[in-house]
C-alpha cells in the first residue's frame, strides 16, 4: 500500500504543476472541450484513487468538483469566474493536502464545506483557507518517459551482446592477464548496469492484484454470492506497460468466474460444496514468462452448453462441433459474440467475451490455457512474455542444434551411466531414477522430431508442482543472453520462452520448460487452499501398470510398488531351494511366473519392493499406466490373483500382492470385521498391501475417518507412536518375522486377520 501511496503523491504532483495553467486557460475559452476533459479526468482520477487508498476528506473534494465539471461536460452550466475560482481552490487545497500526507502532518478540515458550497451555481466565493504547508522534501524520483526505458534497454542489450563477442574472441585468440583483468571489471559493471535498467522497466505486479480483493467483493455482491479471494505472488516483478495491458483482460476472468463459474449458495450446496465460493489468483515466473492462474472452484465449463448455444445460434452444425477433440471443443469459448448467459446484465450478457480477451493476450505476445474440470471448477493460465530480459542461461545441444534454459529453472545435470543414474520404459513412459529419485523424463531430440538415440545428459528441470528430467545430447556454456519474443508461430507451440543471439551470432531459441512439460502431456498438481471446514469427497485415484503376462492374460498391479521394469536373460532365472529365483546384480531375490518362460531368450522383469523387502515377477510386455477401479470382483480362492476390475470394457485380474510377499515368506488368510482404521506413517505400505486382503475378507478400510466414523479397531506398526488413552483396540504389526508378542508379523496373514477379528468383536 505504501507504493500505491508514493505513486498516488508522485502522480498528483505532476499534474497538479500543469493544471492550474489549464483551469485559468479554460476560462478564457470555454469551448475548448480538450481542456475540460483533462481537468475532469484529473478529479475523476484522484476520486477513485482516493477512494481506494481510503483518504475521504480528498475524495470528498475531488468528487464535488468532479460533479460540477460534469455539469459544465453535460451543457448544464457555464464555467463563470465564480467557477472557475471554486474549482481551482479546490485543486490548490487538494495539493495542499497531497504534500501534508507525504510529510505525515495533519491538517484542519475547516474550510472545506465552504469549499465545496463556493461550487454551487449563485454562492458566494469562498474566502482562501489557509494552511500551513510542510515544506516538501527533495525527491529522489524521476518520472521518465516510456520510449526513453526502451532506448535504454536497448542500448543495454547491445552492451551485453558487444561485451560477450568480446569475451568470445579474447578466449580464441588468447590475450594479456591484464586485459581479461580489465574484461572482468567490465563483465561486472555491465552486470551491475544490466540489473539497474531492467528495474526501471519493472514494476512488482501488486499494482494489477491490489484492486482485486474489492472488485470481487462488490460484484459478489451484486450477484447474491459469497467468494473468498486468495492472492500469491504479488512480489513478481512485470513490465509496467504489461502490467496495464493485462488489468482489462483479469478483470474480465474474475468477473466470468463469478457470475459463469462460482454457483450460488443454493446450488452449492446440492452439489455438497462450501456456501462461500473460493477463487485464487496467482502469479509466478517461468523462464522468461510470467504465468498468472485464475483457479475457481465453481461448476466449471459446460462444453456441452457451448456446443448446444452455437449449434442453436447456427454458426457450425452439432455433428460438426461434437467430432472435435476435447481441448477444440474447450476452446469454443473463445468463439466471437458467444454468450452462454440468456439475460442481460451489468456483467456479462452482451457477447463481449473470452475473444476479446485472448486477442488482448494475444496483441502482447501472450498465450491463455485452460483447464476444465466439470462441475469443480477452472483453472485459467495466462502466459505474458517479459518483453525484454538479461538471463543468465544454459546452452544445451541436441544433434546440431543449440537451445537456452534458464539457470533459474534447471535443479541439477547428470550424465547417463553408472548405478546411480537409471532411464526405465514403462508402456510408452519414459522415467528417470536419479539416486533413488525417480521422476517423468521427457527425450527432447523426440520432441523435435530427431531420430531418437540414447540420451547422454540429464537435465533435471524444476516446473511449478514438481521436477522432470530433459533428455538432451549435451550440455554447453554458460551465458547470460538477451531474450526477446520470437515469432507468434514459434512462440504458439508452447515449448519456446522467446529468441536470443549468443556470442557465436547464431539465432537460438529459449525453452520454456513449464511448456514443454504440458505438451508432453506431464501434470503437475498443485493443492489449493480451502476453508478448515472444508469436507474434501475426492479420493485420488490409484496409478497402476498394465502388462500382458507371460500366461497370455492382461493384468495389472499398483505402480507404487514397482521399482523400475528391465529386461533379463532366462539363464539367470534358476528352481533353488523349491523356488525359482533371480540371480541379478550380484545378488539373488525370490521370482513368481505365472506362465512358461524357459524357451524364451529373455523376459521383462517388474522388481517389486515393499520397502524392506524385493520380489521379482516375470512378464511378457508392458502395455500401459492406468489408473486402478476402485470397484475390485474379489477372488473366490485365495492365490497370485485378488480379483478382477473393468477397464475399457475389458476384463482385468488385479495382482495379489499380500499374497506374493507373504508367499514367499509369509502365511495365509481368513477371518472379517467392521471398521478398520489403518492408522500408520506407512500408510503406503498399508493401503497397498493390506487393505485389500482385509476388504477381501468383508471389512470397511480406511485411512481417514469421516466426520461421525467410529473404527471398530486399528491398525498401526509397532515404530508408530503409541496411541493417545482411548477405548478403540490397537492391533501392530511388526516388520521381521520374530519380535515382540504383543505384535504381530505383517505377512502372517492368519494371525494379522484374527488380530483384528479378535479385537473387533467378531461380526
Amino acid at each position: 500500500m505504501d507504493d500505491l501511496l508514493q505513486e498516488f503523491i508522485a502522480e498528483t504532483r505532476e499534474t497538479l504543476e500543469a493544471l492550474s495553467g489549464e483551469i485559468v486557460a479554460w476560462e478564457s475559452a470555454p469551448g475548448d472541450r480538450d481542456r475540460l476533459d483533462s481537468i475532469f479526468r484529473f478529479v475523476h482520477t484522484v476520486k477513485g484513487s482516493c477512494g481506494f487508498l481510503d483518504l475521504p476528506r480528498l475524495a470528498r473534494l475531488s468528487h464535488a468538483a468532479e460533479d460540477v465539471l460534469a455539469a459544465v461536460r453535460a451543457g448544464e452550466r457555464t464555467p463563470d469566474t465564480a467557477l472557475v475560482n471554486a474549482v481551482l481552490a479546490i485543486v490548490d487545497r487538494i495539493g495542499e493536502l497531497v504534500e501534508a500526507i507525504d510529510a505525515g502532518h495533519a491538517v484542519d478540515d475547516s474550510g472545506e464545506d465552504l469549499l465545496v458550497a463556493a461550487l454551487d451555481s449563485g454562492a458566494q466565493a469562498a474566502a482562501p483557507v489557509s494552511v500551513v504547508t510542510p515544506s516538501r522534501a527533495p525527491s529522489r524520483s524521476v518520472r521518465l518517459n516510456v520510449d526513453l526505458l526502451d532506448r535504454m534497454m536497448s542500448g543495454m542489450s547491445d552492451m551485453v551482446l558487444a561485451r560477450n563477442e568480446l569475451a568470445r574472441r579474447l578466449r580464441d585468440d588468447g590475450a594479456d592477464p591484464s586485459v581479461e583483468a580489465a574484461l572482468e571489471r567490465l563483465s561486472l559493471t555491465v552486470a551491475e548496469m544490466r540489473d539497474t535498467v531492467t528495474r526501471t522497466r519493472m514494476q512488482k505486479i501488486d499494482a494489477l492484484f491490489s484492486a482485486l480483493p474489492r472488485m470481487v467483493r462488490d460484484t459478489a455482491a451484486e450477484l447474491g454470492k459469497s467468494v473468498t479471494l486468495q492472492i500469491e505472488g504479488s512480489d513478481v516483478e512485470l513490465d509496467r506497460e504489461m502490467i496495464e495491458m493485462m488489468r482489462d483482460p483479469l478483470v474480465h476472468i474474475i468477473r466470468n468466474s463469478i457470475d459463469h463459474g462460482i454457483e450460488p449458495p443454493a446450488l452449492r450446496r446440492l452439489a455438497k460444496k462450501r456456501e462461500n465460493g473460493w477463487l485464487n489468483v496467482s502469479a509466478r515466473q517461468s523462464g522468461n514468462q510470467i504465468i498468472i492462474e485464475i483457479c475457481d472452484d465453481g461448476r466449471g465449463i459446460d462444453v456441452d452448453a457451448l456446443i448446444a448455444k452455437i449449434a442453436q445460434e447456427g454458426r457450425r452444425s452439432e455433428a460438426e462441433l461434437r467430432a472435435l477433440s476435447p481441448q477444440a471443443k474447450l476452446d469454443l469459448i473463445f468463439e466471437p459474440g458467444l454468450s452462454t448467459k440468456t439475460v442481460v446484465t451489468a456483467i456479462s450478457g452482451r457477447g463481449v467475451g473470452m475473444d476479446v480477451v485472448r486477442a488482448n493476450v494475444e496483441q502482447i505476445g501472450g498465450r491463455i490455457e485452460l483447464f476444465n474440470t466439470p462441475g469443480t471448477g477452472l483453472r485459467i493460465a495466462i502466459h505474458v512474455p517479459l518483453t525484454l530480459s538479461i538471463m543468465s542461461t544454459i546452452g544445451v545441444g541436441v544433434r546440431d542444434q543449440r537451445f537456452a534454459i534458464s539457470r533459474q529453472a534447471i535443479e541439477e545435470i547428470v550424465r547417463v551411466g553408472g548405478q546411480t543414474i537409471r532411464i526405465d520404459r514403462i508402456g510408452d513412459t519414459l522415467t528417470a531414477t536419479v539416486r533413488d529419485r525417480r521422476m517423468p523424463l521427457i527425450d527432447l531430440s523426440d520432441m523435435l522430431g530427431f531420430a531418437p538415440l540414447d540420451p547422454a545428459m540429464l537435465v533435471i528441470v524444476s516446473v511449478s508442482g514438481g521436477s522432470y528430467a530433459l533428455a538432451v545430447d549435451a550440455v554447453l556454456d554458460h551465458e547470460e543472453l538477451v531474450i526477446k519474443p520470437a515469432a507468434p508461430a514459434i512462440m504458439a507451440t508452447g515449448i519456446y520462452a522467446g529468441q536470443t543471439l549468443p556470442d557465436s551470432g547464431l539465432p537460438m531459441l529459449m525453452l520454456d520448460c513449464a511448456g514443454i512439460a504440458h505438451v508432453a502431456g506431464l501434470v503437475f498438481t498443485r493443492a489449493t487452499a480451502a476453508d478448515e471446514d472444508a469436507v474434501v469427497e475426492a479420493v485420488p485415484g490409484v496409478q497402476a501398470l498394465l502388462f500382458e503376462d507371460l500366461d497370455g492374460c492382461r493384468r495389472i498391479v499398483p505402480l507404487s510398488v514397482i521399482d523400475r521394469v528391465e529386461p533379463v536373460a532366462t539363464g539367470a532365472i534358476r528352481m533353488s531351494a523349491g523356488r525359482l529365483r533371480l540371480s541379478v546384480e550380484g545378488g539373488i531375490i525370490p521370482l513368481v511366473a505365472l506362465g512358461e518362460w524357459a524357451a524364451l531368450p529373455t523376459v521383462s522383469v517388474l522388481r517389486l519392493r515393499d520397502g524392506a523387502t524385493e520380489i521379482a515377477y516375470a512378464i511378457k510386455e508392458a502395455l500401459d499406466i492406468v489408473e486402478l477401479p476402485s470397484a475390485i470382483v474379489p477372488a473366490h480362492a485365495v492365490g497370485p490373483i485378488a480379483g478382477v476390475v473393468a477397464i475399457d470394457g475389458e476384463q482385468i485380474e488385479v495382482l495379489d500382492l499380500f499374497w506374493i510377499f507373504s508367499a514367499h515368506g509369509g502365511g495365509e488368510a481368513e477371518p472379517d470385521a467392521p471398521l478398520c482404521l489403518l492408522d500408520s506413517a506407512e500408510s503406503a505400505w498399508m493401503t497397498t498391501f493390506l487393505k485389500p486382503v482385509l476388504e477381501a475378507s468383508g471389512y470397511r478400510v480406511t485411512d481417514a475417518l469421516r466426520p461421525g466414523e467410529v473404527p471398530r479397531v486399528l491398525v498401526r506398526m509397532e515404530s508408530d507412536a503409541a496411541p493417545s488413552a482411548s477405548q478403540i483396540p490397537v492391533v501392530r504389526l511388526r516388520r521381521d518375522a520374530e519380535g515382540a508378542s504383543d505384535t504381530i508379523f505383517r505377512y502372517d496373514r492368519p494371525a494379522v486377520l484374527a488380530a483384528v477379528a479378535r479385537s473387533a468383536g467378531g461380526r
